[in-house]
């Protein structure tokens, strides 16, 4: 009989994310012993009662539901995991929260600021542990990065670029609306490209680099009207497709960001890069365990960019994992939010990044989206941060 505590899991959502995330809770165990917690996989939710039968049997949850208000409402659920489109986030969340439920919400927070706000709110009055999905952060080789940021390695920092990159709504065959294509739909999504694809680049971004202070955008929607998968008919286009805007950082930097589902040939090209007075360090989501660095206090004989393998059990999250020289991969990095939200249920601390901090991710998304409309400067809100 194990003495560690349960933290027993109600999953909304039996998609891509249900998947990823069920992954964490099932494998963090193995590889984090250490943990005073264990997740149970308790209930799941889809509102197909055939699909979320079969995700239950197939991912080992003990129980389902079609209708996400009886897993708040039940007794023997600790913690409510949000993995549905973007315009059930608030609800969910907002009755969660009422309902004292611990909240991990997948990314963006919302599909606006006033949504967000809102969950915002709601957590605070109701003063549950809340984290959201922004996974990128896990991965040892931006770990790395914020600790070499950190260590002073760069100096003053002056410049950071990153894209995000794919291709897969190229053809205006794809529909918008409906399972797998709501990202096309305003009203589910919010947004395209800028809260889908560049609020990962943010949040990174806030957490490597600090404040964004103000933004300008330009977005463009290519395909205008698609159809519409549940109703047939054909409709208005009202996310973005592509989206690239710069911005000041409130330490002085200057930032570039570009993001599109127009790249042919790219999947998920996520890259960034740093430029500070001693050092760059550069990263590519493609080839995930390593972290390019350049050192100019290198000696000129020797000077150029490093590949740094980030496999060694000195640096972050690997000793967790196997000799070095061997990789990991996408799925650990929610291994490492779901071992690092257990571990905050230890030390009362919050675990990064709480729905506080995505709310400054949306207050970035929202300046951009604004300032694309109005073809202006607009300042984002967004307030020094501890991370």
């Amino acid at each position: 009989m194990s003495d560690k505590k349960e933290l027993r899991i109600g999953l909304i959502g039996g998609g891509f994310m249900g998947r990823t995330h069920t992954n964490g809770y099932k494998r963090v165990g193995d590889f984090f012993p250490e943990l005073a917690y264990r997740p149970i996989l308790k209930a799941v939710c889809t509102r197909s009662p055939d699909k979320v039968k079969a995700f239950a049997e197939q991912w080992g949850y003990e129980s389902y539901e079609t209708d996400w208000r009886a897993v708040i409402a039940r007794d023997d659920i600790d913690a409510i995991d949000i993995c549905t489109p973007n315009d059930t986030h608030a609800e969910i969340a907002i009755a969660a929260a009422a309902a004292g439920k611990m909240i991990l919400c997948e990314k963006p927070l919302s599909r606006t600021l006033a949504e967000g706000q809102q969950m915002v709110d709601a957590i605070q009055q109701a003063g549950v542990p809340n984290t959201v999905w922004y996974n990128y952060r896990r991965l040892p080789a931006v770990t790395l990065a914020k600790q070499l940021i950190e260590a002073g390695k760069l100096g003053r920092i002056f410049h950071y670029r990153a894209n995000f990159l794919q291709d897969w709504t190229i053809s205006a065959d794809v529909p918008q609306g409906g399972t797998g294509t709501w990202r096309l739909d305003v009203e589910a999504a919010g947004s395209g490209v800028t809260g889908d694809l560049l609020a990962h680049c943010i949040d990174t971004a806030l957490w490597l680099n600090g404040s964004i202070t103000d933004v300008s955008a330009v977005t463009e929607t290519f395909v205008k009207e698609r159809t519409h998968a549940l109703t047939g008919q054909k409709q208005k286009v009202g996310i973005d497709d592509a989206c690239i805007f710069h911005c000041h950082f409130e330490n002085g930097s200057l930032g570039l960001f570009e993001s599109t589902r127009y790249a042919r040939g790219h999947k998920a090209l996520y890259t960034f890069e740093i430029n500070g007075e001693h050092a760059s360090i550069r990263w590519d989501l493609h080839d995930l365990n390593r972290l390019e660095y350049f050192d100019h206090r290198d000696e000129s004989i020797v000077r150029g960019w490093r590949s740094i393998h980030v496999t060694d059990g000195d640096q972050p999250y690997m000793n967790k994992w196997w000799v070095p020289g061997l990789s990991i991969g996408y799925e650990h990095s929610f291994v490492h939010q779901v071992a690092d939200f257990l571990k905050s249920l230890e030390t009362g601390e919050p675990c990064s990044p709480t729905f506080e901090e995505a709310l400054e991710t949306q207050k970035v998304c929202e300046a951009v989206l604004e300032s694309a409309a109005t073809r202006s400067w607009k300042e984002t809100g967004v307030g020094e941060l501890v991370k």
